[in-house]
């Protein structure tokens, strides 16, 4: 009988840890900056054709790959991948596994094909646009969801031959405009200035599987698999990993940039050392001045150990973007007491803000108004 119950003892024991363990991996990953790659079409979808026999579909995919391999190795990223295999993905499954795994950002790469020797990288974010390459562009991926199973079901009547079928595409998408132009315009200046490809430019079309996710999220058609330079380039081991890192790097800028100052804290008790010698008040009528401290695309919760310690923090949710503040004053003399003590709390990049009537304005027009 003892011998059961310390069988059981143990099984409890173990049922314990598992449970541990498995919370602690998901909190870990909770905290973790997760990017989707969509390595574009697949499987009985080829992609654009291309008459020296590049298959748009392998080269997304090796790319996404290789970006993905680089992403991996740092430990606060979490990549997933739409697939990984020679399959095929529908659109709308594309966008439900970017839902599904709240990511932070959806990338979906693509070789774009032409008639003539057009080449060059271009990146788009989702958009209406009367530009009608743009909208050909569009076109052409869209027309993938004709390859779905009950397709005008799942798109809710979409027609990817009319232009009046893109006028709701944006709503979705409107809230994460900026962020997503932010890492399109990231990618594109690494192939510019890194890698001298031609750079085409961020455009804005109506992109299917950019419409079914609800982060910022852009399209990269990396180059011409028709042109006679491109294409080779995009279909070697040297030019896929050259694409690659450009677009892991973008990847990266943009997570520095959007979780501006946003990083893990151990919370130590502080205590505030007053000035000795304080400025006299600089009072703006109907101004109130703030410390931007931190932005993130994540809602963060506001207690000190969050903030390296800081008290009294508020948050205003601008373009899709948090943003953290510190500090609430109409002295102007005070708010910058509060930016050097933030700076010295490990906030160099903090800077001040004005706000009238709730409303952000220029710091130099709220400097020209009149103290009291």
């Amino acid at each position: 009988m003892k011998t059961k119950s310390n069988i059981l003892f143990l099984f409890i024991l173990c049922v314990l840890f598992h449970i541990s363990i498995t919370g602690l991996y998901a909190q870990d990953n909770s905290n973790k900056f997760v990017v989707v790659l969509d390595a574009g079409h697949g499987g009985k979808d080829p992609g654009k054709p291309s008459k020296d026999g590049y298959k748009e579909k392998d080269i997304a995919l090796k790319i996404a790959l290789e970006v993905g391999k680089e992403l991996e190795k740092n430990p606060d990223i979490k990549v997933v991948y739409t697939r990984k295999t020679d399959v095929f993905v529908d659109l709308f499954r594309r966008g439900k596994i970017a839902n599904e795994a709240k990511a932070d950002l959806f990338v979906s790469i693509h070789c774009n094909a032409h008639h003539t020797q057009a080449y060059g990288s271009e990146t788009y974010v989702l958009g209406i646009n009367r530009n009608d390459t743009n909208f050909n562009v569009a076109k052409a991926e869209n027309e993938v969801i004709y390859l779905e199973d009950d397709y005008e079901k799942n798109y809710e009547g979409f027609d990817p031959n009319s232009p009046g079928s893109f006028i709701g595409l944006t709503l979705m998408q409107e809230e994460y405009l900026d962020q997503s132009i932010l890492l399109a315009s990231l990618i594109q200046d690494n192939f510019t200035n890194s890698l001298k490809r031609k750079n085409r430019g961020v455009k804005q079309a109506g992109f299917i599987v950019l419409h079914q996710t609800i982060m910022p999220s852009v399209l990269i058609e990396t180059g011409f698999i028709t042109n006679k330079q491109e294409g080779p380039y995009l279909n070697s081991s040297k030019g896929q990993k050259e694409m690659s890192t450009a677009i892991e790097k973008a990847i990266l800028d943009y997570k520095h940039t959007i979780y501006q100052n946003i990083d893990n804290f151990v919370y130590q008790e502080s205590k505030v050392v007053a000035l000795e010698n304080p400025k006299p008040a600089e009072i703006y009528k109907n101004v109130v001045f703030k410390v931007q401290i931190a932005a993130s695309s994540r809602e963060i919760e506001l207690k000190p150990f969050n903030f390296k310690g800081l008290e009294d923090i508020t948050r205003d949710k601008i373009n899709g973007l948090y943003k953290y503040y510190y500090g609430y004053t109409s002295d102007y003399n005070q708010i910058k007491d509060f930016q050097q003590y933030a700076k010295s709390k490990g906030y160099p990049s903090s800077f001040i803000v004005a706000y009238r009537e709730g409303k952000i304005i220029p710091l130099d027009e709220a400097l020209k108004s009149t103290t009291n």
